[in-house]
């Protein structure tokens, strides 16, 4: 075998490796991003027509939000919030729709809090997605709702779904940060 031909074949493997493995980091990228996203992974693909598409887009969400400092609410905080979220609550049978006005308020006031900006709401829902991926659709069912609700009248129980649906990002946010021992990744297994 002549030299030459050694030399095609050792580039044609190279070349071949180098394919299998931009391959596989893409497809272990897409199954990192469903993961961490979930729900909102699917979402993404539809709204953005493609797969390729929301995969940067989700990208490019992480690198924005590991650019903000998100930080965890001291214990004063929450318990002030707390003490907001069960006034909005308690409102919410004298006037529902003042109660849902609130409750968004409330929740933006919240994120503000924890370092999240609070630009405009897509923006806002994008951020959250990252940190709380399980309810940014609650949060965005909740403000469609606040939305429709500011167009025309929606129903009591419309009103009351938004409330819930924002009682859901309210409650992440205030959660207590996760240590390394509570995370479910990192948490040590159950013992049968």
């Amino acid at each position: 075998m002549s030299t030459t031909s050694l030399i095609i074949i050792v580039v044609a493997i190279i070349v071949i490796l180098l394919v299998a493995l931009w391959f596989y980091s893409r497809r272990l990228r897409s199954v990192q991003l469903q993961q961490q996203f979930g729900p909102e992974y699917q979402r993404t693909v539809a709204e953005k027509g493609g797969t390729r598409k929301a995969e940067d887009d989700l990208a490019a969400r992480q690198k924005h939000v590991s650019t903000l400092d998100i930080r965890p609410l001291a214990a004063d905080e929450r318990q002030r919030f707390t003490d907001e979220w069960r006034a909005v609550q308690a409102h919410f049978v004298d006037d529902p729709s003042t109660a849902v006005r609130d409750a968004d308020a409330l929740v933006g006031r919240v994120m503000e809090a924890r370092g999240y900006p609070v630009g405009d709401f897509e923006q806002r829902a994008a951020d959250v997605s990252v940190d709380h991926p399980t309810v940014v659709e609650h949060y965005r069912a909740g403000h469609a709702i606040a939305l429709r609700h500011a167009q025309s009248s929606v129903s009591t129980e419309e009103l009351r779904q938004a409330l819930v649906a924002y009682r859901a990002l309210f409650s992440e946010l205030l959660e207590e940060p996760r240590t390394a021992d509570t995370r479910p990744d990192t948490a040590s297994p159950a013992a049968p």
